[in-house]
């Protein structure tokens, strides 16, 4: 097994600690651990690993509050999940990042 870099796990812990109900970007996660220019490797990280490390890979949304799942069928489950957790939508598949967007300066990022 391996073990993940320093980068990827302050990747892991922002995700883990998303509370219910907040969502982040994949850029604004990229920015917080360390390397603003890095949202495709935030993206990887969950594609490889939230199963892994039980990821709320739900709460993690693109930077115009878009839901950023390739399929139709993946963003109506990743709203239904959100939708679970209070989160409601101002277009189909649109969040308010306003409203929603989760105010991180409480958590410890490694």
């Amino acid at each position: 097994m391996s073990i993940p870099s320093d980068f990827t796990q302050r990747i892991i812990n922002i995700i883990k600690n998303i509370p219910e109900g907040k969502v982040l970007t994949y850029g604004f996660i990229a920015k917080i651990a360390g390397n603003p220019k890095a949202a495709r490797q935030v993206s990887w990280v969950l594609h490889s690993s939230s199963k892994k490390y039980h990821l709320p890979w739900h709460r993690v949304i693109s930077s115009n509050g878009k839901l950023s799942m390739s399929s139709i069928e993946d963003k109506q489950y990743q709203k239904k999940l959100l939708e679970l957790e209070g989160i409601e939508f101002s277009g189909e598949f649109k969040i308010d990042l306003k409203k929603y967007l989760w105010n991180i300066d409480s958590i410890e990022v490694i």
